[in-house]
């Protein structure tokens, strides 16, 4: 098939690469406008428009994919099918009715489950111990359209969202092709989403993104896993905010009891305590330094007996 691929972000590349290798001919990419970013607030070209200018593709990069520019520049490409993999941005009706077997993205849940723009983050933070991805065909409905494929991918218990989006973006590649190669060979078949089971995975924000010491040991776990690495899990000591790695839950057998967000420095380690149970902790960066080792970090500091993250 002739196809015009959609997204932005690195964890889009697994797929674009797997379609420039497959048999469909990819005749340009979408991708998001580049844009300021970092402190220096440098124009920074998406990981998705950098790829496709080595590839020798035509780059698109509407403001909004309903300018009247961008809907004349994909009809005349003429597309047979747009695979998406986080574009970004809401694709209008006008632009859904070009290409004949519609928009087909790929989602890294099990839909209905965590429609929205963070699955693995909301997944791995409610502690699911399965999730996955589909490939879909987009409606203006939010990741509300007919699933054309599918696949399941265990949520390790030590996986950070970092960890589970990496494998979910390999393997979802693959699943992205195989979804165009039933669609141009007509074995494709689209089951509508069921209307029970349906959850949302909004944006993480940075109020979402706070330590709550006061509650249990594996809720505190899976959040700071949950926003590994981006947006980063933080609390504050002494009204300074530091940003956690993951950190590590203390079996019952150990016998420490500390208090919500009680800190606790010893030879070793690094702890904290947490309405029930103990966490030990991984890597702290203070603002506007490097991140380190959590016993690193404690030596500087010296928190007091008693002292306690907020």
């Amino acid at each position: 098939m002739r196809i015009v691929f959609a997204g932005t972000p690195e964890v889009a590349l697994p797929a674009l690469d797997a379609l420039l290798a497959s048999s469909h001919e990819v005749l340009a990419v979408v991708t998001r406008p580049d844009a300021p970013a970092g402190r220096g607030r440098r124009v920074s070209v998406a990981p998705v428009a950098a790829r496709a200018r080595e590839a020798g593709l035509e780059v698109l990069q509407p403001v909004r994919p309903s300018e009247p520019e961008f809907l004349a520049r994909l009809a005349e490409l003429a597309p047979d099918c747009c695979p998406v993999v986080a574009y970004g941005a809401l694709v209008p009706r006008a632009a859904l009715d070009v290409p004949a077997h519609g928009w087909v993205n790929l989602h890294f849940s099990l839909l209905p489950a965590w429609r929205g723009a963070a699955p693995v983050q909301r997944a791995v933070m409610a502690g699911d111990a399965v999730t996955g991805a589909c490939t879909f065909r987009l409606e203006e409905g939010l990741d509300t359209g007919p699933v054309l494929g599918r696949l399941e991918e265990p949520v390790g218990p030590r996986d950070s969202a970092g960890d589970l989006l990496a494998r979910l973006a390999q393997r979802g590649a693959r699943l992205l092709v195989e979804t165009l190669d039933a669609l141009e060979a007509g074995t494709a078949r689209a089951v509508p989403q069921p209307d029970d089971g349906v959850s949302l995975a909004p944006k993480l924000q940075p109020a979402d993104a706070r330590v709550d010491w006061s509650a249990p040991a594996p809720v505190v776990d899976r959040l700071v896993r949950g926003c590994t690495p981006a947006p980063g899990a933080w609390s504050t000591l002494r009204g300074q905010r530091l940003k956690l790695g993951p950190v590590r839950p203390l079996p019952p057998e150990d016998g420490v009891v500390l208090g919500p967000g009680e800190l606790r420095v010893e030879r070793e380690r690094v702890l904290a305590g947490t309405a029930a149970g103990v966490v030990e902790l991984g890597e702290v960066q203070p603002a506007g330094k490097k991140a380190m080792p959590a016993l690193a970090w404690a030596r500087g500091v010296r928190p007091e007996p008693g002292e306690r993250l907020e």
